[in-house]
């Protein structure tokens, strides 16, 4: 394992750090369906025991049962390898009164005294507005004078004026976690925004570096095309990862691996995560990919679920999955059928239970006009 710099402090970070969102479940659905206890364990374990010193986690991820499987996983002589960082999660709170009780049972949830790195949850235009009305950072600092809290930090999803922003109230934070990928080089934080935090001497931890897994999905011909050409062959996976290592700013890069094979491979790759491995020749490939990407994919959802539940029951993240791959995949007939099946999708969870209340739009990263997409989703899913 390679490590990095974290920041100002003086500690190396593993270049792959272990993100606990889609831990191996014992169904089909990922997000919903029970962790598979014994495999997660066997998984975080085997990336500790093969260098990962930095897990990261959240109180909503697969229904709040990530941070009490992770508390489970990091007992005999675990916890003492890595640094745990873990969310407030801003967006699901109401009131300030809710903050303390979800500290607690998180604290609870981990088995553990101290969490290293707290991170406000999903920073954006709202969320960032109930840090400052409820005095959030002031409670956090108590929290740190008391040794509960190591550092403090947050995770972002909105546009770069509002990260700036975040950024230069406070002189206190140690890292920002953002989502960057070959694909999102302009989008959200961005670019400027990784140099942005780099010439403040933040941490930077990246997440979504294979946006939701969707880069090493079988890609459209044209991409497929363009990969063809670069003389350097690599996976598909190895392709994204190595991109975002490729950046010295970069601290350490999270993967949501639901598979030991998807360790293994993330691992190896991890061994040749220097930057420079990306060389200059290959660097105009990405840049034809992204564009043939962005004239295909209408909807730039990566299955986060900030939108779920709907109040309405429609599964968002479900059908802009089927409707990206319907409009970015020549055979939809798969997507179709699931979409139509009376063994695929319920019928009060499809597009056309959608009421327009707008709900999901506030609290979507990417900002969506998910009710638009909806209504183009089912006619085309329809089909």
């Amino acid at each position: 394992m390679l490590y990095r710099k974290f920041g100002t402090l003086d500690w190396k970070v593993s270049a792959l750090g272990f993100g606990a969102m889609r831990l191996p479940t014992t169904g089909n659905d990922e997000f919903t369906s029970p962790v598979n206890e014994p495999e997660a364990t066997k998984m975080i374990r085997y990336a500790i025991d093969h260098g990962v010193n930095y897990i990261d986690t959240g109180y909503p991820y697969h229904g709040g049962n990530s941070e009490r499987v992770l508390g489970k996983a990091l007992k005999d002589g675990y916890a003492e390898k890595v640094r745990l960082a873990t969310k407030l999660p801003v967006h699901f709170i109401d009131k300030r009164e809710q903050i303390e009780p979800i500290f607690s049972e998180q604290l609870k949830r981990l088995q553990t005294d101290k969490i290293t790195y707290y991170l406000f949850h999903g920073m954006n235009r709202v969320t960032w507005k109930k840090v400052l009305e409820w005095k959030v950072i002031p409670w956090a600092e108590d929290k740190m004078a008391a040794g509960q809290i190591g550092h403090l930090g947050f995770s972002f999803h909105d546009d770069f004026d509002i990260f700036k922003e975040i950024i230069d109230y406070y002189d206190g934070w140690t890292l920002c976690q953002i989502q960057y990928n070959y694909i999102d080089v302009n989008n959200q934080a961005g670019r400027k925004g990784v140099e942005y935090a780099a010439s403040k001497n933040l941490a930077i931890v990246v997440m979504e570096p294979l946006r939701g897994g969707t880069l090493t999905k079988t890609p459209p011909e044209a991409v497929a095309k363009v990969w063809a050409s670069d003389p350097h062959k690599r996976s598909l996976a190895e392709r994204g990862l190595l991109w975002v290592w490729n950046q010295p700013e970069v601290s350490t890069v999270l993967s949501g691996m639901s598979t030991m094979d998807q360790v293994i491979e993330n691992l190896a790759i991890a061994d040749r995560s220097r930057p420079g491995q990306i060389t200059k020749a290959e660097l105009p490939h990405y840049e034809q990919v992204r564009e043939i990407y962005k004239s295909l994919n209408p909807v730039p959802c990566t299955k986060c679920r900030y939108c779920s539940p709907c109040p309405n029951g429609v599964d968002i993240p479900g059908i802009f999955e089927m409707f990206n791959d319907v409009s970015v995949y020549d055979e939809p007939r798969i997507a179709r059928i699931r979409y139509q099946s009376p063994r695929g999708m319920k019928p009060e969870n499809k597009a056309d239970r959608c009421i327009e209340c707008g709900t999901c739009i506030e609290k979507c990263p990417q900002k969506i006009d998910i009710p638009t997409w909806l209504k183009k989703a089912h006619i085309k899913l329809n089909s």
